[in-house]
């Protein structure tokens, strides 16, 4: 395959990616921000949506499933930690 073919649709591929990233790097913040808050409720919202989006960047082939397997648990024993301090 001709490299200026190559380079076209790296270009493209990029930009229809671009957003979805920063969406999973939004709510992975989110989420561990969250929980270094301490408010339980809302950690656990940010915790599940972030992971929702996680699953989702795996499927379109943002992010590789064994680097969001884990991150996903690092934040679950993170949450699961603060949810036994606060019991």
């Amino acid at each position: 395959m001709p490299a200026e073919k190559t380079g076209r649709q790296q270009v493209k591929r990029a930009v229809r990616t671009r957003g979805d990233r920063t969406e999973t790097r939004t709510a992975m913040a989110k989420a561990l921000r969250s929980v270094e808050s301490g408010d339980v409720a809302e950690a656990e919202t940010a915790v599940r949506e972030a992971l929702s989006i996680m699953d989702r960047a795996v499927q379109k082939g943002i992010l590789h499933k064994n680097n969001v397997n884990r991150r996903k648990s690092r934040i679950a024993a993170r949450l699961n930690k603060l949810k036994a301090a606060s019991a």
